[in-house]
């Protein structure tokens, strides 16, 4: 391959890992604030953030970042590694996006009847799993929280899923203290996130690697 031919296929590439990075944070930023707004509870992470809002000040998409922050030097504690700087990128935009949803596109949104609330919920469910299927495949800076499961595994000794559990609780516990919004789609939102990647990614990666002609 030409210098020049090499050099247009890596622009191309990062162009569309770009664009698959945005697209799927902008989705999945729909998705949590569609979950906030059902009334119904929301992710434990995400009801933490709204906690905090609430009880402190900032906003939902300020509290991405500051606790974001604090788990990449958590992160970076347990597994005695240097603290993963550029994540903070992918904090500040997913941030962003869920403080536009929920204080601009989404202000008046407020589901009155158990069925709205319901379908709102399930939109959101169903629009977070789109959208980290999407932006997982880019291969840029995962969130911290994904990063913490994994420290908590290799710190700990445990499975993923019981390293999972244990953040899960950590952030369910301190959203609760703060009265952030926990309820049934908490429940509902940790259980079924999963299924939903495993579902989509495939479909997703496909597309990337397709478009980019890239096998990784």
């Amino acid at each position: 391959m030409k210098a020049k031919g090499k050099g247009e296929w890596i622009v191309m590439v990062l162009f569309y890992r770009i664009l698959f990075f945005i697209t799927g944070i902008t989705v999945l930023g729909l998705g949590i604030s569609l979950s906030i707004k059902s009334g119904l509870g929301s992710g434990a992470w995400d009801a933490l953030n709204v906690g905090l809002a609430n009880t402190i000040g900032l906003t939902p998409g300020t509290w991405v970042v500051i606790v974001g922050i604090l788990l990449i030097i958590i992160n970076s504690f347990l597994l005695k590694k240097r603290p993963e700087i550029t994540a903070i990128i992918t904090l500040f935009l997913i941030g962003a996006v869920i403080d536009f949803w929920l204080m601009k596109a989404l202000l008046n949104l407020a589901p009155q009847t158990w069925t709205d609330k319901i379908l709102v919920l399930l939109a959101g469910i169903l629009t977070m799993g789109i959208g980290l299927s999407i932006y997982i495949p880019a291969k840029f800076p995962l969130s911290p929280i994904d990063n913490l499961m994994i420290a908590l595994r290799e710190r700990l000794g445990v499975s993923l899923m019981t390293a999972k559990t244990i953040g899960e609780i950590i952030a369910f516990s301190a959203a609760w203290l703060l009265n952030g919004p926990i309820g049934i789609g908490t429940v509902i939102v940790t259980f079924s996130i999963g299924p939903l990647i495993q579902v989509f990614f495939p479909y997703t990666e496909k597309l990337l690697k397709s478009l980019t002609g890239h096998t990784w």
